[in-house]
C-alpha cells in the first residue's frame, strides 16, 4: 500500500508567516531557494485584504508545503513594501530561488487564487496537489493489476488528505466493485459530500453498481439468444438478453442487441432500451469505441 502525507505536510506555522523587515531575507529570500514563498502585502485598513489574505491562506495549505507564505504588513515594514514597489494593497507576489516570479494586484475569486499558487509551484517544478495526484495514478494501477485491496487502502487514505476528491470515491468504489462488495461500493459513493455528488467519476461507479446487480440475476446468454431468434417480438427477452451480454463481459453485444431493441420499438417499457444504453454508456469511460459508436448509432436513429 502506499503511504501518503510522508514528509509533505507541514503544520500551518511552517506554512504561513507574519515577516517583519528582520525576516523577510530568511523567510522569503532564503526560504524560496528550497521551494516557492507567495509574499502578501496587506494592511488591517484594507477591506480587500480581509478577503484576499484567507483565500490566499487556504490556497497554500491545500498545496501542503509544495509553497509557503509571508504576510507582511506595509504599514509596519514601509521599507520592504517600498523596495517592491508596492503601491496599492493587496499586492501578491511569489518568490523562487531568491526572485520574484510571477504577482498580482487586488482581490480575485478563489480559482484564480488556486490557479496561481498552482503556476507557481509548477514553475518551480512542483505538485500543488500535496502528491495526490501519483496517489491516484498508483492507486489505479494497483486496480488493474487486480490489487483491489491495496488500491481501496490507498484510495481510503487520499480521502483522508483531501475529502471532497470524486475521482478517489470512485476509485475506493469501484475498488469494493472489484472484491465483490457491491451493497459495501455504494455506501461509499452514498458518503460523498454533496458538492461533488454528481461528478462523472461518482456517476459512473453509480452506473457500474446497476450493472453489477442486474449481473446476479442475468441469465445464460445462449438461452436467451435462442429465445429472442424464436420469439423476436418478445423485447423483454431482447432486454434480458442485452443484460447477460453486460454480465459475460460483452458490452459492445450488449450495446447492439439494445440498439436493435430500440429500432424497434423505441417506447417500449418506458424506453427501457434507451435508459440502459445511456447506464452503459455512463459505466465505461467516454472515449471507449464501444460508447462513442453505440452514441452515434443511436443519434442517428433518433434523429432519423
Amino acid at each position: 500500500m502506499l503511504e501518503l502525507g510522508q514528509g509533505s505536510d507541514a503544520p500551518a506555522g511552517d506554512l504561513i508567516k507574519d515577516v517583519s523587515e528582520a525576516t523577510f531575507m530568511q523567510d522569503v529570500v532564503e526560504a524560496s531557494m528550497q521551494a516557492p514563498v507567495i509574499v502578501d502585502f496587506w494592511a488591517p485598513w484594507c477591506g480587500p485584504c480581509k478577503t484576499l489574505g484567507p483565500a490566499l491562506e487556504a490556497a497554500v495549505t491545500k498545496a501542503k508545503g509544495a509553497v509557503t507564505m509571508a504576510k507582511v504588513n506595509v504599514d509596519e515594514n514601509q521599507m520592504i513594501a517600498g523596495q517592491m514597489r508596492v503601491q496599492s494593497i493587496p499586492t501578491v507576489y511569489a518568490f523562487y530561488q531568491g526572485q520574484p516570479i510571477d504577482g498580482f494586484q487586488g482581490a480575485v475569486p478563489p480559482s484564480e487564487i488556486d490557479a496561481f499558487v498552482a503556476r507557481v509551484v509548477e514553475q518551480s517544478g512542483g505538485s500543488a496537489d500535496g502528491g495526490l495526484g501519483d496517489a491516484l495514478a498508483a492507486a489505479e494501477e494497483m486496480l488493474e493489476a487486480g490489487e483491489a485491496t491495496d488500491a481501496a487502502q490507498t484510495f481510503a487514505a487520499i480521502l483522508g488528505e483531501d475529502s471532497n476528491n470524486a475521482a478517489a470515491f470512485g476509485g475506493l468504489a469501484r475498488a469494493h466493485l472489484a472484491l465483490g462488495e457491491v451493497d459495501q461500493a455504494e455506501a461509499v459513493l452514498n458518503g460523498a459530500p454533496a458538492e461533488i455528488a454528481d461528478a462523472q467519476e461518482i456517476e459512473a461507479v453509480f452506473a457500474q453498481i446497476e450493472l453489477a446487480r442486474q449481473a446476479e440475476n442475468a441469465g445464460p446468454v445462449a438461452e436467451l439468444m435462442a429465445q429472442v431468434e424464436a420469439e423476436p417480438e418478445n423485447y423483454q427477452a431482447r432486454l434480458d438478453l442485452a443484460q447477460a451480454q453486460h454480465a459475460a463481459g460483452d458490452a459492445e453485444a450488449a450495446v447492439n442487441t439494445l440498439l436493435d431493441l430500440f429500432r424497434l420499438d423505441r417506447e417500449w417499457n418506458d424506453g427501457a432500451a434507451k435508459a440502459q444504453l445511456f447506464t452503459i454508456f455512463d459505466a465505461l469511460q467516454p472515449n471507449d469505441p464501444v460508447v462513442l459508436n453505440g452514441r452515434r448509432k443511436l443519434s442517428s436513429m433518433i434523429f432519423a
